[in-house]
């Protein structure tokens, strides 16, 4: 098995690509080791000293690193944990474990706005970041202001506030006159 890895606009956080498929839909956070309980996969890189989040895509794992340690010492020790998982047979996910569409419900009022929303982040947004390992999820509008969380590459990144505010606001706006502002959440 060969896992190619990625740098990410992140410094904190490296792409590991294991050369098949990591979850079939949706995306799965783990920003602490208490949420990776629910995941072997998760679990596993968490053992490795000096993993602070573990994210999972379609095809792909991102790892972020806590600051007090550097790539080159705990890169192989992740390259050989997602290894054995692989070759292990367990499932990514745990029994029962369920990974997320993304997007929080919203209904009322502003309901075909939020559909246009996620329409374009789904379309225009996420399958860009994805590529920078990371995701961003609708979380809610309210008077104009659309509330987005940002996940695996994208939470904590330096770049992110340029990508939400010259970005995706400017996108936002521009087809949706309705869209004030972006804002980022903490979930």
């Amino acid at each position: 098995m060969f896992i190619q890895t990625e740098s990410t606009p992140n410094p904190a956080t490296l792409k590991f690509l294991p050369g098949q498929s990591v979850l079939d839909v949706g995306t799965a956070d783990f920003p602490t080791v208490e949420a990776a309980a629910g995941s072997p996969l998760a679990t596993r890189i968490f053992a490795v000293s000096g993993v602070a989040g573990v994210f999972f895509g379609n095809d792909f794992v991102t790892v972020t690193k806590t600051d007090d340690v550097e790539w080159d010492h705990i890169k192989p020790a992740i390259l050989g944990a997602v290894m054995e998982h692989f070759q292990s047979g367990q499932p990514v996910m745990g029994e029962g474990q369920t990974q997320a569409s993304g997007h929080a419900e919203h209904s009322g009022e502003d309901s075909e706005i939020v559909d246009q929303i996620k329409e374009l982040l789904d379309s225009r947004v996420r399958p860009a970041v994805a590529q920078d390992g990371g995701d961003i999820t609708f979380h809610g509008f309210d008077r104009g202001i659309v509330y987005l969380h940002m996940q695996g590459a994208c939470a904590g990144c330096p770049s992110s506030t340029l990508t939400l505010k010259m970005g995706i606001e400017n996108l936002l706006r521009h087809y949706i006159p309705e869209v004030v502002e972006v804002r980022p959440v903490a979930v």
